[in-house]
């Protein structure tokens, strides 16, 4: 390997140069004068500070900050850390530390909040990673949270939008699979360690927002318990519902305006979670995806609404054809619900709002992903070349900035948002 070494420093600045073509805004240093307001539940509607009623609609900055294997096409490698694990065997530690800068830097930008605010998006749902305020090397850096949250606050509130932070994986895991970084178990609800790591967590990010009213709530976890386990469901519904309650009780100590968002269990589409209500300012979300659109399938969420007089929201959706996303958005505002449809942007798929093209040598990681890693034997013997994998790193950067992609319309219209 000593022969490519040169090349690979030269790659290197190379990557370095394409994070940095769509410059990040520094931070004003005099304050920006926000007109949102904060948001608030009353009976089953969301109003902010003088009444006005808010119906939510939007998209979640997906793969931003959780990295997920279908959106690079990765197959199996599914998860934030085996994907690292991936990048790494590829290119080695100093190029990977690399291309999360130039990912971080370029895969959401003010251009694409501009955008998303010029098509009639009122909020973002902000998946995260708990990692993001830990010690632990996280996207090649650690404790950045803040440092990309206030860089989305800044420009959402330029643009005059809604954030919901969504802790979409949690210390321990909440599922048992891949997509909070898990270990196939959802240990959150059996380690104590873990449940006060996330209820710190949340209280460190309540203090520092407590004032801003660009965020819209807090979303404390996303999608807890696989149905792996229903034949454990009645206990951890039962863990789950205590998490929450002494979550919300801690952040309300140092916040008392935000509104909390409670998902359901069993990937967000069971309320029996749910055994009280026990603050008055809460969103309870769900999720539904892949099914003929009917009334009957969001029924039970609006039974519930009626109810207990609260709000509801559909923190994610999707995922399927422009007709399909037309047909549900259309009954969920015939139904008044409050809508996220997932996700805002991908690599070369019509199921978003955004797209962009695939590199033409990424064939080469996607046949890696593919291929058998269970050896050093076997990671060298179907390792592609370094060169050409590194090349496609570098386009994928370039192709992911803004100025590159272009809208899914079909879809874009679908949500009844404006397309040029």
């Amino acid at each position: 390997m000593k022969q490519y070494l040169p090349l690979i420093a030269i790659i290197v600045l190379i990557i370095t140069m394409f994070s940095c073509k769509e410059n990040i805004p520094e931070k004003t240093e005099k304050p920006i004068e926000h007109t949102l307001n904060f948001v608030k539940t009353k009976g089953t509607k969301l109003v902010d500070d003088q009444g006005n009623e808010i119906t939510l609609k939007g998209t979640n900055l997906g793969n931003w900050l959780v990295p997920e294997g279908y959106m690079f096409k990765m197959g199996q490698v599914n998860a934030p850390r085996k994907i690292d694990e991936l990048l790494y065997e590829l290119v080695g530690p100093d190029s990977l530390q690399v291309f999360w800068k130039g990912f971080l830097n370029n895969y959401i930008t003010h251009n694409d909040i501009k955008y998303l605010k010029s098509i009639g998006v009122n909020h973002l749902r902000l998946p995260f990673h708990y990692k993001m305020f830990t010690d632990d090397l996280y996207m090649g850096e650690r404790n950045a949270g803040f440092k990309y949250f206030d860089r989305l606050i800044d420009w959402c509130r330029e643009e005059q939008l809604y954030i919901l932070l969504d802790m979409h994986c949690a210390p321990g895991g909440q599922t048992g699979d891949n997509i909070d970084d898990s270990y196939g178990y959802p240990y959150l609800f059996k380690s104590k360690s873990s449940q006060d790591l996330m209820t710190e967590i949340w209280v460190k990010i309540a203090e520092r927002y407590k004032n801003e009213p660009v965020i819209i709530g807090y979303d404390l976890v996303n999608e807890p318990i696989a149905h792996y386990f229903e034949d454990e469901l009645d206990n951890l519904n039962h863990q789950l519902f205590l998490l929450y309650s002494r979550i919300i009780k801690e952040i309300r100590e140092v916040d008392a305006k935000h509104t909390i968002f409670l998902n359901g269990s069993v990937w967000s589409t069971n309320f029996d979670v749910f055994e009280e209500l026990v603050d008055s300012n809460v969103v309870y979300e769900f999720h539904k995806y892949w099914f003929d659109v009917k009334q009957e399938e969001i029924q039970d969420y609006i039974d519930f609404r009626d109810k207990h007089q609260v709000p509801i929201y559909i923190g994610e959706t999707g995922e399927n054809t422009d007709e399909w996303v037309n047909d549900f958005r259309t009954l969920l505002d015939k139904n008044e619900v409050n809508w996220c449809f997932w996700p805002y942007k991908k690599m070369n798929n019509p199921k978003g709002i955004m797209n962009f093209n695939q590199p033409e040598d990424y064939h080469l990681i996607i046949e890696y992903a593919e291929s058998d890693r269970s050896s050093f034997a076997k990671i060298r013997e179907n390792r592609p070349d370094i060169l050409k994998v590194q090349n496609a790193l570098n386009q994928y950067l370039e192709n992911s900035l803004y100025k590159n992609n272009f809208v899914n319309k079909g879809y874009t219209k679908g949500l009844s948002f404006k397309v040029d």
